[in-house]
């Protein structure tokens, strides 16, 4: 089987429910470079109106982080050094600190010199010395970067998205959903989703009523010897990491530091408020979960 992002797929989605009250819908799209989707459970006519504010706000999501809009808040940040920061980026900026420090800094949104180098050839000792969000400045909504950096959080905004949408929907009084933008996060399932590996397939299957599952397979897409998931001074010790917890935002960015983490670091990770599961699938294909 061939993938070429680092997900869960989700291979089937039950609710029960009375057809005239909670008729079954789905949508799907791109965003962040791949594809979305959302099913959801309500009236006919109240789910147009619903889908087009989820699209209005992925699409503004998108704005603020994506690496590929010159326009983005993100890539302004990444060209400037400095930005004043809207709600959203501010909130953003404070959940990737959050885990960084739960994952010891595996979890570094300034690896992004180092991943440019790895994947276009160019000087990786360059990009390693410019590396450490320790040396990220945020003063109220100021944020600056230190000379050279560059940000990505291409490890977190995926599940940062799928929270936001997720809200906007229950606000909206849907509460029979199931978002994926990148990440998945499911209200009022059952959901079933399965568990793949890009070396191994299909290993098991999960399945969550009322929370987030993201998953992280540093070989999902081949960029240097290791895949994309790099760190400057951490190589992937597993294949695939899957965590599942309150919110997509921090199931995201955990499922991402944790590829590079030892037993020692995911237990402590695991006794974490809010991290319900963590799935871990080794270099040999086996699968363990705690």
């Amino acid at each position: 089987m061939s993938l070429n992002r680092r997900r869960f797929l989700a291979i089937a989605a039950t609710f029960v429910a009375a057809p005239a009250l909670a008729q079954p819908h789905a949508w799907t799209g791109r965003a962040f470079g791949a594809e979305v989707s959302i099913q959801l459970h309500g009236p006919s006519a109240e789910v147009g109106p619903a889908l087009a504010e989820t699209q209005a706000l992925i699409v503004e999501i998108e704005r603020l982080f994506s690496l590929y809009d010159p326009a983005s808040d993100l890539v302004q940040l990444n060209k400037t050094g400095a930005i004043r920061m809207s709600e959203r980026f501010e909130e953003l900026v404070t959940l990737a600190d959050q885990a960084h420090r739960l994952t010891g800094g595996l979890f570094d949104p300034t690896v992004q010199p180092l991943w440019r180098a790895i994947a276009e050839g160019a000087d990786v000792d360059t990009a390693l010395a410019l590396i450490g969000w320790d040396r990220v400045s945020v003063v109220g909504r100021d944020v600056r970067l230190d000379a050279g950096q560059a940000l990505t959080f291409n490890g977190i905004a995926q599940g940062y998205a799928t929270d936001l949408v997720s809200q906007m929907l229950r606000d909206r009084g849907f509460h029979q959903t199931l978002v994926n933008i990148g990440e998945y996060r499911g209200m009022g399932g059952p959901w079933r989703l399965g568990l793949t590996d890009p070396t191994y397939g299909m290993l098991a299957t999960r399945t969550i009523e009322d929370g987030a599952v993201a998953t992280s397979s540093p070989l999902a897409t081949p960029i240097g010897p290791h895949g994309h998931i790099v760190h400057p001074f951490h190589a992937p010790i597993w294949s695939t990491v899957s965590v599942e917890a309150d919110t997509a935002a921090m199931a995201d960015a955990l499922s991402t530091g944790l590829t590079l983490a030892d037993m020692d670091l995911v237990r402590k990770v695991r006794a974490t408020p809010g991290v319900r599961r963590i799935t871990l699938v080794d270099q040999a294909g086996d699968l363990g979960s705690l």
